[in-house]
């Protein structure tokens, strides 16, 4: 079992391998969908699922029916998990289902968690919801059913994945990609070439990057390109889940048909990418998006590997995170093609903007962006779009 480490992370053979033994959690989605206020049971929830082994999902506040099912398709969810306190399950539900329906994932069970009176569970077990939680349910009893649906589940085929696939399925290109993650890739298929620009966002933990990501995203996609994500987020070396919180920082307003976001966690893999991140890359190219965007989970100086899967790196700094000697050192710094200081709100840009310039080469770009006031958004999208 594992232990904990004294000094500093955790080592490869430090984590529990007994946790590790299958290469596919099982994969959920929580959602708050309408107007409830706060989020802290379903918070609690995400962490528990992520301590019980699985990947999780979550999509934040104030989404709608229709955000939530897009995600659990594009993230090929195995239960989603729909929190809603405001008692408008009845008028909720049905849409959950209907856009489950219309996206063609009816195979994906929905859970309901919210104040619902006793009478009315019949109801929504015949509309389709298959369970519903009401507060004071235990935990174990809650995660112990998402693992019997999650079982239960149907998955399309290899070779139905793969024909979806070339008919620009986007049900099947998530199905697809999860054959990929657990490297079940039947006859030796690749993805036909594409011709996508692949650029990769690293950056330490906490400067911004998913949100960076979202809003390029949004104005990559407004000039009419169609933009994949690869997010990757760190598994839990104590419990083997991983909680993948990238996405809800993404997600901006009613999704469209052409921003696809898959959330990946990292496994047992170091350098700041998961397993078999490079074919899932391949994938998205050969579906025949523009532009894949692949965020790193949050990056220390040694975490590289991103320049191996990618055309052009990104890293993303903030105020006050460096002088000209940390900026100078080796590793992560050597290569990035392009800077972007975000959070220039914040004050001290000016002086890291300074100390940058005198560290780096003068051909590489520092650009300066507020993602919380929507600044320099537009000339950092250019950047990359001239690449």
């Amino acid at each position: 079992m594992v232990t904990k480490s004294t000094f500093g992370p955790l080592k490869q053979e430090e984590f529990n391998d007994e946790l590790f033994m299958t290469d596919h959690p099982i994969r959920i989605l929580l959602a708050k969908i309408g107007l409830d206020g706060h989020d802290r049971g379903v918070k609690v929830l995400a962490r528990s699922f992520r301590d019980a082994g699985f990947d999780v999902i979550y999509t934040g506040l104030w989404q709608t029916a229709q955000s939530t099912m897009l995600a659990a398709m594009q993230e090929d969810i195995d239960v989603v998990g729909v929190s809603l306190l405001s008692a408008a399950h009845m008028t909720v539900m049905p849409e959950v289902l209907r856009h489950r329906k219309e996206l063609g994932i009816e195979n994906v069970p929905v859970v309901l968690g919210g104040i619902v009176p006793e009478d009315e569970h019949r109801l929504l077990h015949e509309m389709g919801c298959a369970a519903v939680f009401n507060p004071g349910s235990s935990i174990d009893s809650i995660v112990e059913k998402f693992k019997a649906l999650a079982a239960q589940r149907r998955r399309l085929s290899f070779d139905e994945a793969i024909a979806g696939y070339k008919s620009k399925n986007d049900a099947a290109l998530g199905q697809l990609i999860t054959y990929i993650q657990r490297d079940q890739l039947d006859n030796g298929w690749t993805p036909p070439d594409g011709s996508a620009k692949v650029f990769g966002i690293t950056g330490a933990p906490g400067v911004g990057k998913s949100s960076l990501i979202g809003k390029l995203g949004k104005a990559m996609c407004e000039k009419g390109f169609k933009v994949a994500v690869v997010a990757v987020d760190p598994s839990s070396p104590v419990h083997g889940g991983a909680l993948l919180g990238d996405r809800l920082r993404m997600m901006w307003g009613e999704p469209g048909d052409n921003f696809f976001i898959r959330s990946l966690s990292s496994g047992k893999q170091y350098g700041g990418l998961g397993p078999q991140c490079a074919e899932v890359i391949r994938a998205l190219n050969g579906y025949g998006f523009d532009y894949i965007l692949v965020e790193t989970v949050g990056a220390g100086q040694s975490d590289v590997a991103i320049r191996d899967v990618v055309d052009k790196t990104v890293l993303v700094l903030m105020p006050e995170s460096g002088d000209s000697v940390q900026f100078s050192k080796a590793g992560i710094m050597e290569i990035a093609d392009m800077f972007i200081i975000n959070k220039c709100d914040l004050p001290g840009a000016d002086a890291t903007e300074g100390q940058l310039k005198s560290a780096i080469d003068a051909n590489r770009q520092i650009c300066r962006v507020s993602t919380v006031r929507n600044e320099g958004i537009d000339v950092a999208a250019e950047h990359l779009l001239s690449q």
